[in-house]
C-alpha cells in the first residue's frame, strides 16, 4: 500500500524532477538562502509536508532534542496529508482487493483506511519518537543538494533509507528507521485479518515500506531546485 502511494506521487511529480535538472536559459542568479528550520511548515507542491527535511546542505548541524523528535512524530502523524495518503492507499488496496484482505464494500474500506493510518502512526512512533531518542539518531532527511550529478543525488536520497545522521553529526546505520519500521509492521499483525498475517505478507510489507521510504526521499531532495526555478521563471 505504501509503495503504491509512493509510486503515484512520483509519477505525478516526475516532470518536476526532470525540470529541476534542465539547463537554465539564463545565467544563474546568486543563490538565495533556503530556510532549513528543522520543523518548518514548508510543503512540496503546496500539499506534501516537508518539515522533516533540512534543505540547505551548508547549514551547520544542530541535533534535535528528544522532545523535538517527539514533536516531529506528532506533526507527521496528524498532518492532513497523512490522512489523505492513508485514504488513497486504502482506495488502491480496495480497488485491487489487496492487502490487508478485509474484503470489499464500504466497511472493509474503512477498515483498510484505519489500518493504513495505524501503520503510518505506529511506524512514526517507533522511528521518530522512541528509537531516535533512545539511539541518538536524527530522523530528518538531509539533502545532498546541487553540485552533484542527478544519478548521485538519486542514489544518495535512496540510500538514506538505510543510513541516517546521528546526534553526533556523523552518518551511521539507520537502526531507528529500519527497526522502527519492523516494530510497526509487527504491531500491525494485531489488527490485520488472519489472511494477511504470515511470513510472506510480512516480508512483502517490509519490502514495500523500505521502497516507499527510499522513493519518498527523491521529492525533498529535488524540491528546492524546482521551487528556485519556478520562482526564477515567475520573475523573468
Amino acid at each position: 500500500m505504501l509503495l503504491r502511494t509512493a509510486w503515484v506521487l512520483l509519477c505525478l511529480a516526475a516532470p518536476l524532477l526532470l525540470y529541476a535538472q534542465s539547463p537554465a536559459d539564463s545565467p544563474d542568479p546568486p543563490p538565495r538562502a533556503i530556510s532549513s528550520a528543522p520543523l518548518s511548515n514548508d510543503r512540496i507542491l503546496g500539499i506534501i509536508p516537508n518539515f522533516q527535511t533540512v534543505s540547505d546542505p551548508t547549514t551547520p548541524y544542530r541535533p534535535l532534542r528528544a522532545r523535538d523528535k517527539w514533536r516531529l512524530f506528532v506533526k507527521e502523524s496528524v498532518d492532513p496529508f497523512a490522512f489523505f495518503s492513508a485514504a488513497a492507499g486504502a482506495g488502491i488496496s480496495q480497488w485491487q482487493n489487496g492487502d490487508p484482505k478485509y474484503g470489499v464494500g464500504f466497511e472493509p474500506y474503512m477498515q483498510r483506511f484505519g489500518a493504513a493510518q495505524a501503520d503510518l502512526t505506529s511506524q512514526n512512533f517507533f522511528q521518530d519518537g522512541v528509537l531516535a531518542s533512545l539511539l541518538h539518531e536524527d530522523p530528518r532527511y538531509f539533502r545532498m543538494g546541487p553540485g552533484s550529478t542527478v544519478l548521485r543525488r538519486i542514489a544518495y536520497a535512496m540510500s538514506r533509507a538505510a543510513i541516517t545522521r546521528r546526534d553526533s553529526g556523523k552518518d551511521g546505520f539507520n537502526f531507528s528507521g529500519l527497526v522502527g519500521m519492523e516494530l510497526g509492521i509487527a504491531l500491525s499483525n494485531a489488527y490485520y485479518p488472519p489472511k494477511s498475517v504470515n511470513g510472506e505478507e510480512v516480508a512483502e510489507r517490509t519490502f514495500t515500506s523500505l521502497a516507499a521510504t527510499a522513493l519518498g526521499n527523491l521529492l525533498p531532495e529535488f524540491w528546492p531546485d524546482i521551487k528556485e526555478k519556478l520562482a526564477r521563471c515567475k520573475h523573468q
